[in-house]
């Protein structure tokens, strides 16, 4: 059978996780697969529990991690071209933007027959300097050009890359969507909320808006802040507002719920439910988002978040950023608003929308629901990703790879 290195960042809660581990455990026994791994930063969760659930035992480069670091990365490199050497795999696919570029360079080094790469998100801006973003364009230039093909999450996604950005010809760019386990956020729903409202001291008539994800610049939580200052002016609803997440910025976001004087509490350390708090991270989502009632996106920049399609398929109503793949998995003016990125009263005007018409939360929610079962489920990706494997593969046999 086919032999497939599938190489991932780090092993944290999000859409390259369960995209590497999903497609690393269901497209056996059709491809054997090796799935490696780098280290995560302290600040971000774990998610070894994902492949302790799924039996999967990746192979760990402890020198491949999240920041730039020359000899790190050099020695990285060399660990992961030995391994590559000694597995002699059909297909190197790397997943994410540092196992991107330290696993294509080994796979050309050693003259892997097909190497492929997702792009899950991108770093071409809201991350960096401009003189870093240009570095890391013309750098994923040239590794497409050592790519036998480049996948993309969203159809926005592949024109960003293509037309956006130029980092490689329309054809070389295969779309295949994210596939998750989407079954859990379906299934005792009325249980889970009760139960997770009980355990927070969250009452039966709060009206709660969520937002779920690492709390650093890009997520640009500043904006949630923003807009449930407005909201909370121009509401008399007990409104809650929820952070699902943690990282290097939450002191920050703590202090402008402050300056905005919204009652705030990071309730590991209270235990106390306020106007808005956070309660770090949750490793069971069905129930996170079963006790929601609105799940809000700020980013300023993603791929294909995984929040939001998680959110529709427990059937609750988005507003988001219109960013990046967003369009792609929320229907505008159907299972959400999506608004212009950093633009706080456009925010709050959909919140609000959402607040005061609970026939359209539950419209929106059916609606979101819907599209995300018939969409996103992991059995679509694999069945995708194994075409594409094995298209690929019959052409580098025939001699036309």
């Amino acid at each position: 059978m086919p032999r497939v290195l599938r190489i991932l960042n780090r092993l944290i809660i999000g859409g390259p996780t369960i995209n590497a581990t999903y497609l690393t455990k269901y497209m056996a026994p059709e491809f054997d697969t090796v799935l490696v791994i780098g280290e995560k930063d302290d600040h971000e969760q774990d998610a070894t529990y994902l492949t302790d659930q799924l039996g999967l035992n990746p192979f760990v480069v402890s020198k491949m991690k999240r920041s730039i670091h020359p000899v790190n990365d050099g020695q990285a490199y060399l660990e992961v071209k030995a391994l590559i050497e000694k597995f002699k795999p059909d297909i190197v696919h790397t997943h994410a933007a540092k196992a991107g570029i330290i696993g294509r360079m080994a796979a050309d080094a050693c003259n892997v027959p097909i190497v492929l790469h997702t792009f899950h998100g991108h770093v071409f801006h809201s991350y960096f300097s401009k003189w870093q973003t240009e570095s890391f364009i013309m750098l994923e230039r040239y590794l497409a050009k050592k790519s036998t093909g480049i996948i993309a999450i969203s159809p926005i996604q592949k024109d960003e890359l293509a037309n956006t950005y130029n980092i490689c010809q329309e054809d070389k760019i295969k779309v295949i969507p994210l596939g998750l386990d989407l079954d859990k956020f379906r299934t005792n729903q009325d249980a889970k909320r009760q139960e997770f409202r009980a355990r927070y001291q969250i009452a039966d008539d709060d009206l709660t808006i969520g937002i779920i994800g690492r709390i650093v610049p890009v997520k640009n939580h500043t904006l949630f802040v923003e807009a449930a200052a407005k909201v909370l002016a121009q509401t008399s609803k007990k409104v809650k507002f929820i952070v699902i997440g943690d990282g290097d910025m939450r002191k920050d976001m703590e202090e402008e719920f402050r300056r905005h004087n919204i009652d705030y509490s990071y309730y590991p350390q209270e235990n106390r439910l306020a106007t808005a708090t956070c309660l770090s991270w949750q490793l069971n989502m069905d129930e996170v988002l079963a006790a929601m009632d609105i799940v809000a996106l700020t980013s300023h920049n993603e791929g294909t978040p995984l929040s939001l399609i998680e959110a529709q398929a427990a059937g609750r109503p988005i507003v988001s950023t219109n960013i990046g793949g967003v369009a792609d998995v929320v229907l505008d003016g159907k299972t959400g608003f999506l608004v212009e990125a950093g633009n706080a009263e456009m925010f709050a005007a959909g919140l609000l929308k959402l607040i005061n018409d609970e026939d359209m939360r539950s419209r929106f929610g059916a609606d979101g629901k819907v599209f995300a079962h018939s969409n996103f489920s992991y059995h679509r990706l694999v069945a995708d990703m194994s075409l594409y494997y094995n298209t690929l593969l019959d052409k580098y046999k025939s001699g036309n790879g």
